[in-house]
């Protein structure tokens, strides 16, 4: 077997971290759609609870949905077999029954038999490569989908509170960009600019669109404080439909804008040329 193609990653994970993300993928049209539900939890980390909880959420949806977790380090992936040997007793909160397993491997997304993944998710993978290294990473994993299938490429903070990404489709093309926020609590929005994906994080200077769109976005949080005595999905609510309002291209309804989720094409954020 080749060596996995990636760098190591630093490995951190924990309990509900992705879970965002995770209900993203559950109601993506990707895995919904798919004629094979197979989901690559790429970079896991040390632990495989992202892929447990991943498979676990999934099932509800698409009961036949089947998570396998990729590692470059063959100690990580004989970890999580522990884990799932655990699993498989009966020892876990998880069904005994959960369809995940885990192998070693990296960007190039190896599969047997000649499979083809639903969808490919890649939660804090690239932080630590360059920009420049973004397009080639995306378009390695998005030749191993599915016709139909997805990347969702991101980053999030080390409990799952804020969170953004990128769905990525065949070719390395971006179609949308995400952000996910814990409202509870929120001070602002624009907080997450701290977890921006790579193909964004260094973009978040003035005459950038990403920048301009988290500005506008704090600007009409500020706006809609009035409505925090209703609680701060209203008031998020209100932000995100000033901003539609203005003419920001959004995607989806207020039911995912409740959940402080605001998406946007990705043409909406894309870098500008370097000059």
């Amino acid at each position: 077997m080749a060596s996995p193609v990636g760098q190591p990653t630093r490995g951190t994970t924990g309990t509900n971290r992705l879970r965002r993300n995770d209900r993203w993928i559950a109601a993506s049209s990707a895995l919904r759609q798919a004629a094979a539900p197979l989901v690559v939890d790429l970079g896991y980390g040390a632990s495989g609870v992202t892929a447990f909880e991943l498979a676990d959420r999934l099932r509800r949806v698409r009961p036949d949905a089947e998570v396998l977790g990729l590692e470059l380090d063959p100690e990580r992936v004989a970890a999580a077999r522990a884990q799932l040997d655990e699993v498989r007793a009966g020892r876990t909160p998880f069904p005994s029954d959960l369809r995940v397993s885990f192998e070693r491997g990296g960007f190039e997304v190896p599969l047997r038999e000649g499979r083809r993944p639903a969808v490919i998710r890649a939660m804090n993978v690239l932080r630590q490569y360059a920009e420049a290294d973004v397009a080639d990473a995306w378009n390695r994993m998005t030749s191993r989908l599915a016709p139909g299938g997805i990347l969702f490429e991101g980053t999030c903070d080390e409990i799952g509170r804020i969170c953004s990404w990128v769905d990525v489709a065949t070719g390395g093309v971006p179609l949308r960009f995400t952000i996910s926020l814990r409202l509870t609590g929120l001070e602002r929005p624009g907080i997450v600019a701290e977890r921006l994906p790579k193909a964004l994080i260094h973009r978040n200077v003035p005459g950038e669109p990403v920048h301009e769109l988290l500005i506008a976005l704090d600007r009409e949080w500020d706006r809609a404080a009035a409505l925090s005595a209703f609680g701060p999905g209203q008031r998020f609510v209100a932000a995100v439909g000033a901003l539609r309002d203005q003419g920001v291209p959004i995607v989806g309804r207020a039911s995912r804008w409740r959940l402080g989720e605001l998406t946007v094409p990705w043409q909406t954020v894309a870098p500008l040329p370097d000059v």
